[in-house]
């Protein structure tokens, strides 16, 4: 998910690569944005998928600059994970 900037509030937020995890939980897949600490859900891959993207993009449009800053100053990231021995 990368939308690169957004206008909020009279200035523009620039926002990075924005990621979605997602996770097979008890005949559901669970998605969530680290990035902003947003989560929705479907019955499948792609369908959690989807409603996490129109989730971010609704809390993006309902939330103030002051708080997205605020969550992306938390910084969630995923990253690879590299093992010594493995």
């Amino acid at each position: 998910m990368n939308i690169g900037w957004i206008y909020k509030d009279g200035g523009v937020i620039e926002l990075p690569s924005l990621t979605a995890v997602i996770q097979k939980e008890e005949g559901w897949y669970v998605s969530t944005c680290p990035e902003l600490g947003v989560a929705s859900q479907g019955k499948t891959a792609k369908e959690a998928h989807a409603m996490l993207a129109e989730a971010v993009e609704l809390w993006l449009e309902a939330a103030t600059a002051k708080e997205i800053r605020r969550r992306l100053k938390l910084g969630g990231t995923v990253q690879p994970l590299q093992l010594a021995h493995a």
